[in-house]
């Protein structure tokens, strides 16, 4: 980013979004002396868009949001609370996740305004930034750090179902108790596919997962509580990452910032397998004997019938057919970035942002876009960075390098 001219009185940063990321970038901002202001209610894409009983996929070791000084842990938070330390057997439930990051914030960001981004457009080579309160800023540099929700991605062939409100993606909820005595066919393999399913059978719903893969995956359960603790011979074998032991997952964590040099066919290859679609391993006795699963299947098309209810038409690799009947479906899908979608960006700087095929934005070692001063962390920089952007871990590469390039640009 370019330094300052002379007078130039606009705001060196604005951060859009006070989730993990968002904070995170702020605190590293704050430490590095650039000046800033960030924008959105804390904590808001967890709270209003994961249904309540959710867990954390990852482990207390790799759930804090980064500070330079790392004060502010997750375990910091337990210790806070008169909570006894815990493990990485300890599945996090998301309601204490959340309460963590608004402890986090409070103590670390506290200058978070709570009004929402309406618009960022270009304006005199930098950004002009409208909230929701009617103020417009003018910044040098935007930070977008929107979370998951603009990249939720709905199933195509269920395009009929979302029209006919029968058909939703796990981000529109905040709660499944809805569907209790209802028929559900949940869409998808991944954790928010089988932990939705999951609820929905314990909500009292009738739910039916449908997947692609031969069978439903479910994580390993930890050989220990603490990392560390493992046999030097099997950390040898499999080395300890926030994303779990293996040497594919050390390699995309250890090796982030060399990740966006690699062929994107290799990049691509790596987001889709390493951590791909499966259900963390406290999820598999909830799973198992409960919920019938309709493995090796894939939605070809879907109606909405004169009674109300759904009709899914389903493929298998061999060419045979079946039909599925529900009272609704989720597409627990996943997500796809895409700055297209960014509709908080007006329509010609999301033009202006050169993309990678699909649609997410190419970016610099520091996270910045095609465009001058515009930079983009959480999600929308896995497709750069790799797989461990796409965790709560992740903010301990992201926020420092975001906040280094700003800091630099300053000097």
């Amino acid at each position: 980013m370019a330094p300052a001219h002379d007078g130039d009185e606009r705001l060196p940063v604005v951060v859009v979004g006070a989730g993990p990321y968002g904070l995170a970038t702020a605190a590293w901002l704050r430490a590095a002396g650039v000046i800033a202001r960030i924008f959105g209610e804390p904590m808001d894409g967890w709270r209003a868009h994961m249904p309540d009983g959710m867990f954390l996929k990852s482990v207390p070791s790799a759930s804090s949001i980064s500070t330079p000084d790392g004060n502010h842990r997750f375990a910091d938070f337990r210790t806070a609370r008169g909570r006894p330390p815990v493990g990485d057997t300890y599945p996090i439930p998301v309601d204490e996740f959340i309460d963590y990051g608004l402890w986090f914030q409070e103590r670390r960001v506290p200058e978070v305004e709570r009004t929402a981004v309406r618009e960022v457009r270009a304006a005199d080579g930098g950004f002009a930034v409208a909230l929701d309160s009617g103020e417009e800023v003018a910044a040098r540099a935007v930070v977008v750090a929107s979370g998951l929700v603009p990249y939720a991605h709905r199933a195509t062939a269920l395009a009929p179902l979302f029209a006919a409100g029968l058909a939703s993606h796990p981000c529109d909820h905040d709660s499944l108790d809805r569907f209790a005595g209802r028929r559900v066919a949940v869409v998808g393999a991944g954790q928010s596919a089988l932990e939705s399913a999951a609820l929905l059978h314990e909500a009292g719903a009738r739910p039916t997962v449908i997947a692609r893969g031969r069978t439903l995956l479910f994580g390993t359960p930890p050989e220990t509580d603490r990392p560390a603790s493992r046999s030097l011979p099997v950390r040898i074998l499999k080395p300890s990452s926030p994303l779990g032991p293996g040497w594919s997952h050390a390699a995309v964590t250890r090796g982030a910032g060399a990740y966006r040099r690699l062929p994107l066919p290799v990049r691509d290859h790596f987001l889709r397998t390493v951590l791909g679609p499966s259900g963390a391993w406290w999820l598999r006795d909830r799973v198992d004997g409960n919920i019938p699963a309709k493995c090796r299947r894939r939605v070809v098309s879907a109606r909405a019938e004169d009674d109300g209810t759904a009709l899914l038409e389903l493929a298998d690799p061999e060419g045979g057919k079946e039909t599925v009947r529900a009272d609704h479906v989720l597409s627990a899908t996943g997500y796809r970035v895409d700055v297209d979608r960014l509709a908080l960006l007006e329509p010609a700087l999301r033009r202006a942002v050169r993309t990678l095929p699909g649609g997410p934005p190419v970016l610099s070692a520091g996270f910045e876009s095609s465009v001058p001063g515009l930079y983009f962390t959480s999600l929308a920089a896995a497709p750069t960075f790799g797989p461990y952007l796409r965790f709560v871990c992740g903010t301990w590469f992201a926020a420092r390098r975001v906040a280094g390039d700003l800091a630099g640009g300053r000097r």
